[in-house]
C-alpha cells in the first residue's frame, strides 16, 4: 500500500489555496473521496478521467483503487503535488494542464473510461452537457460527478416535479442518472454556500430517430415559457402543436407535466417528414 503524506500538509506545503476566480473547493476527507472512488464499481485496471483535480485528494483515491488517471487541471499552481502523487504512482498518472472545456477529451484514451470528478462549480454543468450531447454511444463508461445539490437534483428530477426541466430531459434521455451520495458543504476547504451531491449516470441506448438539435429546440421551447400551455409555448416550433394532437398529448398541458419520453417522440415525430 502507497504510503502519502495528509493531503493538508501537501496543500500547505505548496501555498495552495482554492481559487474562486477556478471555482475551486477541495475535499480532503479520504473515507468521503475512497466512497466516491467506490460509486463506478470496481476501477482495479481502468482508465478513469478526472476534471480539476486540484491538490489530488480524489486522485489519490482512485489510483489507490487501481485506476490509471488522466487528470486535466488548469492550475498550474498544483502541478508540483500532482507531480509528487505521479511519483509515487509511476505510470498510473497523466497530468494534462489544459482547460477542460477545450481538450479533446475522447483522444486521449485507448478505451472508454470513467469520468470521474469534484467538477469544479463555474463549469460543471456546462461539461456534462458536452458529454451527454456528443455522439452516441458516447466514449465513456460511466460519469460520476460531484455538483452543487441543486443542479444535481435538476439532472435527477422527475416529471411534474419543481427542478425538472430541460436537464433532466438532456440527462435522462440517454443516461440512467441518480444521485448516489449527499455531501456537506463542511466537507469541503473552504466550505462552499450551499450542499452538494455526487450523481452516477450510466448510458443507455439512444433512441432512434431522435436528432438531439430537435429535442434541444423542443425542450428550450417549452421550458422557456414553463407556466404557459404547450400550444403557447411550441407555436415557435413549426407542426409542434399539430404533432402533439395528432399524439393524443393535450395541449393544454404546461412543460413540467411531459415525461421525458413523450419529448423523445415529439421529437422524433417532428423529425420525421411527412
Amino acid at each position: 500500500m502507497t504510503t502519502l503524506p495528509p493531503l493538508r500538509e501537501v496543500i500547505a506545503r505548496h501555498g495552495l489555496q482554492a481559487s474562486k476566480a477556478l471555482g475551486q473547493n477541495f475535499l480532503l476527507d479520504a473515507q468521503l473521496l475512497g466512497r466516491i472512488a467506490r460509486i463506478p464499481g470496481d476501477l482495479d485496471g481502468t482508465e478513469v478521467f478526472e476534471v480539476g483535480p486540484g491538490p489530488g485528494g480524489l486522485t489519490r483515491a482512485l489510483l489507490a483503487a487501481g485506476a490509471r488517471v488522466t487528470a486535466v487541471e488548469r492550475d498550474r499552481r498544483c502541478m508540483p503535488a500532482l507531480a509528487e502523487l505521479g511519483d509515487a504512482y509511476p505510470g498510473k498518472l497523466r497530468v494534462i494542464e489544459e482547460d477542460a472545456m477545450a481538450i479533446d477529451a475522447p483522444s486521449l484514451f485507448e478505451g472508454r473510461p470513467h469520468i470521474v470528478a469534484n467538477l469544479p462549480y463555474n463549469i460543471g454543468t456546462a461539461l456534462l452537457v458536452n458529454w451527454l450531447s456528443a455522439p452516441w454511444a458516447p466514449w465513456w463508461q460511466s460519469l460520476t460527478l460531484m455538483f452543487q445539490k441543486e443542479v444535481a437534483d435538476r439532472i435527477v428530477a422527475t416529471v411534474d416535479s419543481e427542478h425538472y426541466g430541460r436537464l433532466a430531459v438532456l440527462a435522462q434521455w440517454r443516461t440512467t442518472a441518480r444521485i448516489a451520495m449527499g455531501v456537506h458543504r463542511s466537507a469541503f476547504t473552504p466550505p462552499p454556500k450551499v450542499m452538494s451531491a455526487v450523481v452516477h449516470l450510466t448510458p443507455l441506448e439512444s433512441p432512434e430517430g431522435v436528432p438531439l438539435a430537435m429535442l434541444e429546440r423542443i425542450t428550450a421551447a417549452a421550458f422557456g415559457q414553463r407556466r404557459k400551455m404547450l400550444r403557447q409555448s411550441l407555436k415557435s416550433v413549426p407542426g409542434a402543436v399539430e404533432a402533439l394532437e395528432a399524439m393524443g398529448i393535450e395541449p393544454t398541458r404546461r412543460a413540467e407535466t411531459v415525461s421525458v419520453e413523450e419529448f423523445v417522440a415529439l421529437a422524433r415525430a417532428l423529425a420525421t417528414p411527412g
